[in-house]
């Protein structure tokens, strides 16, 4: 799924990664009709990274449908041994789009309903990327600065960076945008190949090597 970027809106700029060999899928991450657990109201997410820690708070309230995609995703190992594939400096980092290719088409069409904006895209706040009106999949974004043009073109943030913002603003940006905009991965050859593309033309992304939800 794939938002492409414009020079006109922020919005096309969030379209709708990841070590060597792909990885096999393993339990329920086949069949995303499998997780459908409703999250607490509010839970923490910790995602270990190549450039260190940073810790998600996740607020149901704020967007109900997201969050709980989010904490199925987050538990049941979605996230692992994944890269982040669009890191735009001052403007946002992207990923969710899984290592292991064989995910891409059950995922693509697990669907959530859009929630409403209640929180804006601030520094510091992560929201699902969407293609348009009820297109949620997988995909997440953190703000690098305040993004407020973003909230009136449904882009609802469901939690926030409550430690390790330092590392988020660390990760490695100098591929930028993706192609055919920039010199950065095209999304549609991280679906089909995933990270055996990413690791071979794109050595330096940054990568999260295990997310789990805090007790």
């Amino acid at each position: 799924m794939t938002i492409r970027p414009s020079a006109v809106t922020l919005a096309a700029v969030l379209t709708l990664g990841l070590t060597a060999t792909p990885l096999i899928a393993q339990g329920n991450l086949g069949n995303p009709a499998a997780l459908t657990e409703q999250a607490p109201a509010t839970y923490k997410a910790k995602f270990d990274t190549s450039k260190g820690v940073f810790v998600v708070q996740v607020n149901r309230d704020w967007a109900p449908n997201g969050v709980d995609r989010f904490y199925n995703l987050v538990k049941n190992g979605f996230f692992d041994n994944t890269r982040f594939f669009r890191v735009i400096s001052g403007f946002m980092v992207q990923f969710g789009i899984n290592g292991d290719p064989k995910l891409s088409p059950a995922w693509r069409n697990a669907k959530i309903p859009d929630d409403a904006v209640k929180q804006s895209n601030k520094r510091g706040n992560i929201t699902f990327a969407t293609s348009g009106p009820n297109s949620r999949t997988t995909q997440v974004f953190i703000n690098f600065k305040d993004n407020a043009g973003l909230d009136g073109q449904g882009f609802a943030p469901f939690g926030q960076i409550v430690t390790g913002m330092d590392v988020v603003d660390k990760l490695y940006a100098e591929y930028g945008e993706g192609a055919p905009n920039g010199r950065g991965p095209e999304q549609m050859r991280v679906q089909a190949e995933g990270n055996a593309y990413l690791t071979k033309d794109f050595p330096k992304l940054d990568f999260i090597k295990k997310a789990t939800i805090e007790p």
